[in-house]
């Protein structure tokens, strides 16, 4: 469901074995990280609007959302996961 429907959204979302989304019911804009295995940045979708589609990308197999403007980041920035 990700963000669906949320507002004040104050923290991310990963979603593994994934490579797309969408924003359809969404309530506020968020930026959309889609990594590969490796947790290298293939794409990045800063302040994405609601009832947007971003279709399958090759090689992307995490999408990360995040709320808008969370993180400064670019195009194969590599990642970093901790589990707590």
């Amino acid at each position: 469901m990700g963000f669906m429907g949320k507002k004040n959204i104050d923290y991310s979302l990963l979603f593994n074995k994934c490579n797309s989304i969408h924003t359809f019911f969404m309530k506020e804009n968020i930026d959309v990280i889609l990594c590969n295995k490796d947790n290298t940045i293939l794409y990045y979708y800063p302040n994405l609007s609601k009832n947007k589609i971003i279709l399958p990308k090759k090689g992307v197999t995490k999408v990360i959302e995040t709320p808008a403007n969370y993180f400064n980041i670019k195009i194969n920035d590599k990642l970093f996961f901790y589990e707590e």
